[in-house]
């Protein structure tokens, strides 16, 4: 429960500016989005501390726009569908494993408003992790699926530029590949640097 109310918190202050613009994003036309990411989250998966595990991941993104312009008023914007890998994945506690995760579907809601440089968005993202040992430690899985859940927003730096901070609540578990199946639950923030084109 107190992930949910998380989830909506970060996403109701991240759409929050949205509600008062009607101003157009300047990249909102365009049709790829090329970025880098890097980012850490905390969590649990044994104990209910959210300072139990650490991870940190960095990695590419490349998404296309496939919906234009669905939606009206403030609630206008484009569909974009994208994928990231992963080749640093580091868990820091409360074991160090090193390991490679890629999300093959990412659906992200770009609004096509702004206030200012500010131009929000929300993601569902859905994909897998390989690492070297089993995650978290047992008679668990080196295997394991996440899934992700989020808002963020650009803050463009150029017309086809842009940095983008988020925030999401993220899982990962290994749907029953390995004896026991404890799950990692934690919020994510992730800082990346897009291209549009």
């Amino acid at each position: 429960m107190k992930g949910l109310v998380t989830l909506i918190v970060t996403v109701g202050v991240f759409w929050l500016p949205v509600i008062a613009v009607c101003q157009e994003a300047a990249f909102s036309d365009r049709d790829w989005d090329l970025g880098m990411w890097v980012a850490v989250a905390t969590g649990e998966e044994n104990t209910n501390s959210f300072a139990e595990a650490q991870i940190l991941g960095a990695g590419p993104f490349v998404g296309r726009i496939i919906r234009r312009r669905a939606g009206q008023g403030w609630l206008g914007g484009n569909l974009e569908y994208a994928f990231s890998v992963s080749p640093l994945f580091i868990q820091m506690r409360p074991q160090t494993l090193y390991g490679i995760s890629f999300e093959p579907i990412i659906l992200r809601w770009n609004s096509v408003h702004n206030l200012g440089r500010m131009t929000p968005y929300v993601e569902l993202a859905g994909g897998a992790i390989g690492s070297n040992v089993n995650l978290p430690a047992g008679n668990t899985s080196d295997f394991n699926f996440t899934v992700s859940g989020g808002a963020g927003f650009y803050l463009s730096s150029r017309s086809t530029q842009a940095w983008d901070l988020g925030a999401c609540w993220a899982h990962i578990s290994n749907a029953n590949l390995g004896i026991q199946n404890p799950e990692f639950n934690g919020i994510q923030l992730r800082l990346a640097y897009h291209w549009f084109r």
